[in-house]
């Protein structure tokens, strides 16, 4: 082998090399389930609200919505969409604002379940027994609650 060919070929395998690091380390931290939050100064507790949520003041689809909410959601959601640690995510979530999951992803979620994606809880199943006008009111009210802490 000359050096011409050898030093094309170290080349390639540190082009490669690159690109293996580089594609694990966007892998790792986009959409792999790695949660986007501040890592906690102590051990989070099972069960455990994952956000604080400011509630506003709440009346018509929004206020019908946490009535629906606290039947069909808030067993793994949590109280007021602050998630619950180990069962499911918070819908107050940045990931959730109407630019990144629009109105239509809460009622396929609901309809059809969902994949992992963002958050390592596993697999959404479908809500058995959910409406179409409970879904609508649902996202009335995280919209509402997301609005509230600024997220939009």
């Amino acid at each position: 082998m000359n050096m011409k060919t050898g030093l094309i070929i170290g080349l390639a395998v540190l082009a490669g090399a690159g690109l293996y690091v580089f594609t694990r380390s966007n892998s790792d931290s986009a959409g792999s389930g790695r949660q986007d939050v501040a890592a906690p100064t102590q051990q989070a507790v099972a069960g455990e609200a994952m956000a604080e949520v400011k509630v506003p003041a709440l009346e018509g689809a929004a206020l019908m919505g946490e009535r629906a909410f606290n039947a069909k959601c808030a067993s793994c959601h949590g109280k007021n969409a602050a998630g619950q640690q180990g069962v499911a995510p918070p819908l107050v979530h940045k990931y959730y604002r109407p630019g990144h999951h629009g109105d239509a992803a809460f009622f396929m979620a609901a309809r059809n379940g969902v994949r992992s994606h963002h958050w390592r809880f596993g697999d959404m199943p479908p809500v058995k027994g959910i409406t179409e006008a409970e879904i609508k009111t649902i996202v009335a009210y995280v919209r509402a609650l997301q609005k509230e802490n600024g997220i939009y």
